[in-house]
């Protein structure tokens, strides 16, 4: 079932949504150059959405839209990066499966049955992340509705769980739940630390417990690790409070990579 081998550790990373043309292409090879000197091996994605329709407020900065985004994506791709992109409806799997290499079904949309066909029919790597409803045997029935459609390459990400308002918890239980698939299993590390909603018509965020939280997760014996990256987090457009600042990525990485080795090196 797993469409990478066991041991790879796949490392999804880049902004939350998609700022500009120039700042995707001056962020995709900043983070690919220090990946490969923090984690050598490790299959990098770009990840950036280019919309962004569950935000907060209807204020909020959305991204530049299904075709502007996919042909900036298209533009990432054609400079040897693999790219990961969200959609939100049936109809942008096709189109988006032709500009990126994985296409992610955003928590809140886990469980839409038509979503979830339509990514598997373009046989694509489809990136499902876990609802903060949906419990780690609950999340498997996402999984067998695109398999259904004879597309078996499906990644499984855990983002946190709700816990009362404005809150998300872990529970590391859930990742060898999840594993126990057989498909590979991604932690993210950046949304696991967001207090939705907290800042009134934004979410908050603790980025001070990303590496504690990616450590733990890691040491359960995962796939991979998703960080929402960017060069100056207060400024992003969506997800600041939140995002890894690229300046801390490498020794974070460094770190993090350790960790994904000696897990995989311990027989279970």
């Amino acid at each position: 079932m797993a469409t990478e081998p066991r041991a790879a550790f796949l490392f999804l990373a880049g902004p939350c949504v998609i700022e500009s043309e120039q700042h995707v292409h001056a962020l995709a090879p900043a983070i690919a150059a220090i990946v490969a000197e923090a984690a050598p091996g490790a299959h990098y994605y770009f990840k950036a959405s280019f919309d962004k329709a569950n935000r907060t407020s209807v204020h909020s900065y959305r991204g530049p839209g299904l075709k502007e985004g996919l042909r900036i994506l298209a533009g990432v791709r054609a400079q040897g990066y693999r790219v990961l992109t969200d959609i939100h409806e049936p109809s942008q799997a096709e189109p988006a499966a032709e500009a990126a290499d994985v296409l992610q079904i955003p928590a809140f949309l886990c469980r839409q049955t038509d979503l979830l066909l339509a990514a598997g029919r373009t046989g694509r790597i489809v990136n499902i992340k876990k609802g903060q409803f949906v419990s780690p045997e609950g999340i498997l029935h996402a999984a067998d509705k695109v398999a259904s459609t004879g597309n078996t390459r499906i990644w499984l990400t855990e983002r946190g769980t709700s816990f009362g308002y404005n809150n998300l918890v872990v529970d590391m239980r859930g990742l060898p739940i999840m594993r126990a698939s057989g498909y590979p299993v991604i932690f993210d590390a950046t949304h696991s630390v967001q207090l939705p909603g907290a800042a009134g018509a934004a979410s908050g965020g603790e980025p001070r417990f990303i590496e504690p939280l990616a450590r733990a997760a890691l040491a359960t014996g995962i796939d991979g690790l998703f960080t929402e990256v960017h060069e100056d987090p207060p400024r992003a457009l969506s997800d600041g409070a939140n995002a890894l600042a690229l300046a801390q990525l490498g020794p974070l990485l460094r770190r993090l990579s350790a960790f994904h080795q000696l897990a995989h090196a311990i027989p279970s």
